[in-house]
């Protein structure tokens, strides 16, 4: 009874957070930059989803996903910098939580070479978001704050996820994890 009050508590935040996930940023500096992907439930569960789930692979895609999230992220800045229109970008945010919490929910492990091109997808409405909200100037320093923000996330994300030793009671954890996150992305596709 008390777990179920706790989720349910955790989605109705969710939702609650994403009104006011992208306000404007004052300045566009190093500071608002690495605060950005702090400020909004959408951003965060989402950086911390990619490091959980990255810890479901193997090999190189383990270090891949976060990566390859950081770099499709700065092509989506990219984007936004130059002023060229990515449609439905919030839907894409809150489908990137959705997706990445039903995967860890579901104990989802796809081939690196559909997971990076999905999470690759998925940064690109981030990055996107980020420099366009940004406000102010200096794109630079703003840009190297969520990109340092977005890789303590995944690292959070990735600690989490490979500090729960393989056993029953730690694969629930994480499927209840995922199941918030889930949660949280259908309130966020609604709202």
């Amino acid at each position: 009874m008390a777990t179920s009050r706790v989720l349910l508590a955790l989605v109705l935040a969710g939702g609650a957070g994403s009104a006011m996930a992208h306000g404007g940023h004052a300045g566009g500096h190093f500071a608002a930059g690495l605060a950005h992907p702090f400020g909004g439930v959408d951003h965060l569960l989402a950086m911390l989803a990619v490091g959980v789930y990255a810890t479901r692979q193997s090999g190189r895609a383990r270090w891949g996903l976060p990566l390859g999230f950081l770099v499709a992220m700065l092509c989506g800045a990219g984007l936004a910098a130059l002023g060229v229109a990515l449609p439905a970008v919030e839907g894409g945010i809150g489908v990137s939580v959705l997706v990445m919490g039903l995967l860890i929910a579901l104990a989802v492990k796809l081939p690196a070479s559909v997971a990076l091109p999905l999470v690759g997808v998925f940064a690109l409405f981030h990055g996107y978001a980020h420099v366009a909200e940004m406000g102010g100037a200096s794109l630079l320093s703003y840009v190297v704050g969520f990109v340092v923000a977005t890789a303590v996330l995944h690292g959070a994300g990735y600690a989490l996820g490979g500090w729960m030793p393989a056993s029953r009671v730690a694969m629930a954890v994480k499927r209840v994890l995922g199941g918030v996150m889930a949660g949280v992305g259908l309130v966020l596709l609604g709202t």
